[in-house]
């Protein structure tokens, strides 16, 4: 378990080097090596959430929009839909801005947008370089984007989910 930790802080240190993943994490299934999971679940959830401040509260809204994209248009798709989120990752009101495509189907993608205010999705549609996307990957799409809203629930606090101004994402 301690390899596995070690190998994603390690692949992970550029976005967070300022709270390592488990920093904040005393449960038992970690801490004690060889330890029941499941005797320890009780023990465990007690701990959760506990170390999260309330002015660090993290109460963010997470959107996934689901894309389906025409056949042999998957790479112009990927890369606008990467200059869309490198320049929204600097969004005052967005704390994360993932692209991710599904493996077995290149045609698939999610984009996953975390934004910090109620206000910040309309910000972000006002933006040029969201103007700029959405026509440029209008006549890719297989059908209509579906978005689906989340309210977050971990990580509980803002350093768990916000790049940083120093973050170096690629």
């Amino acid at each position: 378990m301690w390899r596995a930790a070690s190998a994603i802080s390690s692949r992970c240190a550029h976005r967070c080097a300022a709270q390592p993943i488990f920093a904040n994490y005393v449960g038992p299934s970690i801490s004690r090596r060889g330890t029941n999971a499941a005797a320890s679940a009780k023990h465990t959830s007690s701990h959760l959430r506990t170390f999260s401040s309330q002015s660090n509260q993290a109460d963010y809204l997470c959107v996934h929009v689901f894309v389906s994209v025409k056949p042999g248009t998957e790479e112009d798709f990927m890369l606008a839909s990467l200059e869309n989120a490198r320049a929204s990752s600097l969004e005052e009101g967005i704390a994360r801005f993932d692209v991710i495509q599904q493996e077995d189907d290149p045609s698939k993608f999610v984009l996953v947008e975390v934004y910090k205010t109620a206000d910040a999705p309309a910000a972000h549609k006002g933006t040029n370089h969201y103007a700029q996307w959405r026509k440029t990957v209008e006549h890719m799409m297989a059908e209509p984007r579906k978005a689906i809203k989340y309210k977050n629930l971990f990580p509980a606090t803002c350093d768990g989910w916000d790049y940083g101004a120093d973050a170096n994402l690629e």
